[in-house]
């Protein structure tokens, strides 16, 4: 029994957005993404780190969903940016029910336990200088108040998180998230969204007593990563 995680699968198999437009990396990815499950067994888990699908309504998620389901191990879910079609836990749960996809639970205002170890997280924030800067301060307050509810869940254990958005990322810190990690023990750390030449500005490493890692796909090579 092992954990992994990975994100970013962007799947479109029922839609018109495909990541191989970009060729590279995520040519032929979802052979890719079959391959590198392939030493995966239905004993394991896998917290699969938001973006999913490009689906803007979970009608057009079907054909990814089964494909996920497809897939060997349990799994676990985060919203990424790019999850519009995410309305409400229920929702989604009535909805993979209706087309026979077995239930992935989504990791929100919540901790699922692991042998003992607490699986905590939320999507995250990245300020964007394009935007209010209202908006970036409501947004991260309001994840930070996410991921409190999360590690509050988790009581004493031992505790890992999980995002979409990078804590960090090139001179940027999101201080909201890491100062609660800090407060909560949280020993490591693992988030996606970045692609491509984002790769070089990804970090890497252990900071105040944290260590991050980057679990987006393409950087993976489609192949999760064993946490545990």
């Amino acid at each position: 029994m092992s954990l992994y995680a990975i994100g970013d699968l962007h799947l479109s198999l029922g839609g018109s957005k495909p990541m191989d437009v970009f060729g590279g990396a995520w040519d032929g990815y979802v052979e890719k993404l079959k391959r590198g499950f392939e030493g995966i067994t239905d004993d394991d888990t896998v917290v699969l780190c938001g973006d999913l699908s490009w689906g803007v309504s979970l009608a057009e998620t079907a054909d990814d969903f089964r494909f996920i389901d497809a897939l060997p191990g349990s799994k676990i879910f985060l919203k990424g940016n790019h999850d519009y079609w995410h309305e409400t836990a229920a929702k989604t749960r009535a909805f993979f029910a209706s087309i026979g996809v077995r239930d992935i639970p989504l990791l929100n205002n919540n901790s699922f336990d692991y042998g003992g170890v607490k699986l905590c997280g939320t999507r995250g924030w990245v300020y964007d200088d394009g935007v209010d800067g209202g908006h970036n301060a409501k947004v991260s307050a309001r994840e930070a108040q996410r991921l409190e509810a999360s590690l509050r869940s988790a009581g004493d254990a031992e505790k890992i998180c999980f995002f979409h958005y990078p804590p960090r990322f090139g001179s940027y810190v999101c201080e909201e998230i890491i100062s609660l990690m800090v407060r909560y023990g949280v020993r490591r750390c693992f988030y996606g969204h970045i692609h491509g030449r984002g790769h070089a500005n990804a970090f890497q490493g252990v900071s105040r007593g944290i260590e991050y890692a980057m679990v987006s796909a393409d950087w993976l090579g489609f192949r999760p990563r064993k946490v545990l």
